[in-house]
């Protein structure tokens, strides 16, 4: 019996789109040759905001340090905040439904710039705070932990004292369903967006 379900944020719970962040940063002189260096000489920058080991202000220095400009702190966290767009209310009033009868919980791989704009989105959206829609919320610079990495499942897991087997893993992104498997959870992988053309018929055969 299914009783608890943690969620993924961007692509599932809200809407994002990439471009609008390398639109942003293109602006500041940021060029394509730029985001290929970074993923080929493996750089960490996002992913060290993403786990705590950088704070916005070392982030926002090493930004710098690749772009030709000196843009302000307000400049970088703009192009940085751009991709994060909207709260399908339908979404959230389902959610609001699901409280009802399982245990919800977030776990989002974000940062601390992140965080607080999407909590602005969301309260400028719907009057309260987004945490009010689950049990609790696991973000990656808060637990030092990303998914796919196994110990960002273990925190949460241990932390809520929840049985794998009866709990369901909602994501975007193939390779955390694939680890949140190995835990023995049940997974819906989801294309960006589909939630509320996957989900409600996932919970319904469930029950037979």
């Amino acid at each position: 019996m299914l009783e608890n379900i943690i969620f993924d944020l961007g692509g599932v719970l809200l809407n994002i789109d990439m471009v609008q962040t390398r639109t942003a940063f293109a602006r500041l002189g940021w060029k394509e040759e730029d985001w290929k260096g970074i993923n080929q000489s493996g750089q960490l920058i996002f992913e060290n905001l993403e786990i705590g080991l950088d704070s916005p202000a070392q982030f926002r220095e090493k930004i710098r340090q690749i772009l030709p400009s000196s843009p302000t702190d307000a400049e970088i966290d703009y192009a940085w905040n751009a991709m994060l767009r909207d709260f399908p209310i339908e979404i959230v009033n389902y959610l609001i439904k699901l409280k009802s009868k399982y245990r919800l919980f977030l776990l989002s791989n974000t940062n601390e710039l992140h965080l607080q704009r999407f909590k602005e989105i969301f309260e400028g959206s719907f009057g309260y705070s987004i945490d009010r829609l689950f049990e609790k919320c696991y973000y990656s610079h808060e637990i030092g932990h990303r998914k796919p990495n196994s110990e960002a499942f273990t925190v949460v897991l241990d932390d809520a004292g929840l049985d794998p087997e009866k709990t369901l893993f909602v994501d975007d992104l193939k390779r955390n369903t694939e680890t949140a498997e190995k835990f023995g959870m049940k997974v819906l992988h989801i294309e960006p967006g589909t939630l509320m053309q996957r989900l409600p018929e996932y919970l319904e055969e469930s029950e037979f």
